[in-house]
């Protein structure tokens, strides 16, 4: 197959997830064709079946703000037509399901008919797409898409809760690519640089807004370390950083925190890492989650949204109410207090994230792809 994928290039999950759902596709033979305004991060080496093509949006005085969507469906036309291509999937129902709508419009003018996937990751739904200003869009372009999948059941339930959606919504969850974890997890691991012998190495991941509640990770941390001696490592940037770091010298445990900004070793990071902290107030999926137990790491977590579909309560880690650092606390000190305990749950998150190898969830994706074609045919 001949697919055009539409994505963020960014380091945030969806563009993640859609770049390496491309790059394994490319590796069983499909020909990709990634459409956006940015080289995507994890996009680093093209192979024959990978293609990128960057969206130029030029400059005009008569517009304030600049059309991409318009400048990303033309591209979509050229590209279509060029390369033959026969699918369009696109993360995000706003502005890329719009985008690729108005492309699928122009391009049937000219007797060409192309199914187009729309993939729901959460922020275009719960937090974009809700707003009144672009609540019709977002059921227009879910609507009009051929086909709709969801990262989880919760996200699936939240758009049907939100929107007037009369298309069916397939649940794909998100996925890790297990055999690439295994060979960076197989460098050598210095944790020594990281913390001492007798300390244990507690880690975040995120983009540091306010929906991953911050303030809490550094307080779980907090009480952890009152027990016994931990390093807390903070991976990422974002609004929420700076008072992140004034709440722990406020809390006096500046020294036993290291905040790494943005990284492209994550893998590395997580390899000398004991425990996972997500307390959001909300995840679609919560990729930072399965990325860590893909490392053999146990995670803390909330139970909002569809974190409960990823870290199973008791068995990869535990669940705790919004805001409930203390409960939080106590469960992570459950794991991390003895050895044997802490060596069970890691055991123990890395069967649960083998459920979500990309090659169990590729197939799902393809069996979708061939349905949508052959409606067109």
């Amino acid at each position: 197959m001949k697919i055009a994928i539409v994505c963020y290039p960014t380091f945030g999950g969806s563009g993640v997830v859609a770049t390496e759902l491309g790059l394994e596709l490319a590796r069983r033979g499909h020909e990709i064709h990634f459409i956006t305004y940015r080289q995507p991060v994890r996009l680093a080496l093209l192979s024959p079946n990978v293609h990128y093509h960057e969206v130029n949006v030029p400059e005009y005085p008569l517009f304030h703000y600049q059309p991409y969507e318009l400048a990303l469906s033309s591209k979509l036309v050229d590209m279509v037509k060029l390369y033959n291509i026969e699918l369009l999937h696109v993360h995000y129902a706003i502005p890329h399901a719009y985008a690729g709508y108005m492309a699928k419009q122009m391009l049937k003018d000219e007797g060409i008919n192309i199914p187009m996937v729309t993939t729901l990751h959460g922020t275009d739904i719960t937090l974009v797409g809700n707003h009144p200003f672009y609540k019709p869009a977002v059921t227009f372009s879910i609507n009009k898409s051929d086909v709709v999948t969801s990262v989880s059941q919760s996200l699936k339930e939240d758009t049907l809760k939100l929107f007037n959606i009369k298309n069916e919504i397939e649940v794909i969850p998100n996925f890790i690519e297990l055999e690439k974890t295994a060979k960076e997890g197989s460098l050598p691991c210095q944790r020594s640089v990281m913390a001492n012998t007798n300390e244990r190495i507690i880690t975040h991941i995120s983009n540091f807004r306010k929906v991953k509640r911050i303030p809490d990770v550094v307080q779980v941390f907090y009480n952890i370390q009152k027990e016994i001696p931990a390093k807390l490592m903070m991976v990422g940037d974002g609004p929420e950083k700076e008072k992140a770091e004034q709440l722990c010298q406020e809390l006096g445990i500046s020294d036993k925190v290291i905040f790494f900004g943005n990284s492209n070793e994550i893998d590395k990071i997580l390899c000398f890492t004991d425990l996972f902290l997500l307390p959001s107030q909300t995840e679609s999926f919560g990729l930072a989650a399965l990325e860590a137990m893909a490392c053999s790491v146990p995670v803390i977590s909330s139970n909002s949204g569809g974190l409960p579909e990823v870290n199973f309560e008791g068995i990869s880690g535990f669940l705790s109410d919004v805001g409930n650092t203390e409960e939080m606390a106590q469960n992570a000190l459950k794991i991390l207090k003895d050895d044997a305990t802490l060596a069970s749950f890691k055991e123990n998150a890395f069967q649960v994230a083998q459920q979500f190898d990309i090659k169990n969830i590729l197939p799902l994706y393809e069996a979708l792809y061939e349905k949508a074609i052959q409606k067109y045919k």
